[in-house]
């Protein structure tokens, strides 16, 4: 069994001597996983969904969030609803599709019905029960928590959690940058991306924040657009691109874009006829915005990671990505497409064309991340009481190349496995946020 003094080990925190490890069982341990599961995500705010994906009565998604089936509904009602796919009768799941609009959610077992609201109103022969029995009892388990900032819920496990809006912190910033790309509000467009990798969890939050690794790892990719001339390695040396903690655990790596984007910038590989209607989306987003912002939004690229284990990847088009933990060794992931609502034709086909050719399951970065991933945990099995180390850029402000903002999640791993709420250091914190308007 773990004991305290494992915990306390398990991080090495040297700020005297610029030196951060993690010691390796931290991603093999059954003890640390069933730990992660109680102190983490049975206590913080979990992404479930994005308000497009429920914008009519009726409409519904089914999920798994911290191991958990939900389903987020709009009811009849309009009102957004979170529950726990399982029937109050025998346990059964009532939801049993992944996405549509239903009128109710019946139980395929025993045919108990609840409606949008996830009131029970329907029992096959009702006069079976005694005068005791009362259907009111009896309707859907609502998830204790259900917030939502800027279109994105999320529910928390923990009925007395602080409010969505404290725990994100520094990360609304980064949030209202991808809210506001379009007049129109954001959509996710319909269709997921689902695949698996036999690593820990946390190596794909390291990972997804750390710039360390695009060049030698992702040397496919670049020399695919260098090809079309549409990369400029140099921006990444700009005094511009840098990592940031964000707080309670977030952190992004913030960066002139060195690649395409099909939110503004035009370049080559999309061709000559791309260049005027992306100049017009750039044209757009200054007005409305202006220079600083549209800036922002339309030249540079983040990678944005919201604690425990959701990515906004506003990169080569804008990528949702949910990593879901399922054993020490194993997680599953998804990523969604965002896009402005409405937009279809060329638009929307280069978006689709950034969202598969990176990061989609067979682009030319997830693969070869899948790979390092596994080659990591795989390397573990015979080194599990080493450490990692991740220490690079402690003794300077952080570069996108630093791994600041791998620190940022471990110290706040670190405080919630030993039972803490938030983490009392945080280093590169951004403290003077850009304001923007909700």
């Amino acid at each position: 069994m773990l004991d305290v003094e494992d915990l306390q080990e398990a991080v090495i925190d040297d700020r005297e001597r610029g030196l951060f490890r993690v010691k390796r069982t931290t991603m093999t341990s059954n003890e640390v996983w069933r730990l992660e599961r109680r102190r983490i995500f049975d206590r913080c705010w979990l992404y479930i969904g994005h308000d497009s994906e429920v914008a009519e009565p009726g409409d519904f998604v089914r999920r798994k969030v911290g191991g958990r089936p939900l389903i987020l509904v709009r009811g009849r009602d309009g009102v957004v609803r979170a529950f726990f796919n399982s029937c109050t009768h025998r346990g059964a799941r009532v939801c049993r599709q992944d996405q549509g609009n239903a009128k109710a959610f019946q139980c395929f077992y025993h045919a108990w019905t609840f409606n949008t609201e996830g009131k029970l109103v329907g029992i096959p022969d009702k006069e079976g029960y005694a005068e005791g029995f009362d259907p009111e009892e009896l309707a859907l388990r609502a998830v204790p928590r259900l917030e939502c900032y800027r279109d994105f819920w999320f529910i928390n496990y923990n009925r007395d959690a602080e409010s969505l809006a404290d725990y994100l912190a520094g990360a609304k910033e980064y949030i209202d940058l991808i809210a506001d790309q379009s007049p129109t509000g954001m959509a996710v467009l319909e269709g997921s991306h689902r695949y698996a990798c036999n690593a820990n969890w946390k190596l794909m939050v390291e990972n997804s924040v750390d710039g360390y690794h695009g060049a030698p790892l992702h040397q496919t990719y670049f020399a695919f657009v260098a090809k079309h001339g549409a990369v400029d390695a140099g921006r990444l040396k700009s005094p511009d691109a840098r990592g940031y903690s964000l707080g309670n655990g977030h952190a992004v790596v913030d960066y002139p874009s060195p690649f395409p984007r099909a939110t503004a910038m035009w370049h080559p590989i999309f061709g000559d006829e791309a260049k005027d209607d992306i100049e017009q989306i750039k044209n757009e987003i200054y007005e409305r915005v202006g220079p600083e912002r549209g800036y922002r939004m339309t030249e540079t690229s983040r990678n944005l990671f919201i604690y425990p284990n959701l990515l906004l990847l506003d990169v080569s088009g804008l990528t949702i990505r949910k990593i879901d933990p399922v054993r020490p060794d194993y997680m599953e992931l998804t990523a969604w497409a965002l896009i402005p609502k409405g937009e279809t034709g060329p638009r929307l086909e280069r978006r689709l064309d950034n969202f598969n050719l990176f990061l989609g399951p067979g682009g030319l970065a997830t693969p070869d991340d899948i790979e390092a991933l596994e080659a990591c945990q795989e390397g573990f099995d015979g080194t599990a009481e080493d450490y990692s180390d991740i220490s690079r850029g402690m003794h300077r402000d952080a570069l996108t190349v630093d791994e600041l903002q791998m620190r940022s999640f471990w110290r706040e791993w670190h405080a919630n496995v030993l039972g803490q709420e938030h983490a009392t250091h945080d280093e590169g914190r951004r403290e003077a946020p850009v304001e923007v308007a909700s």
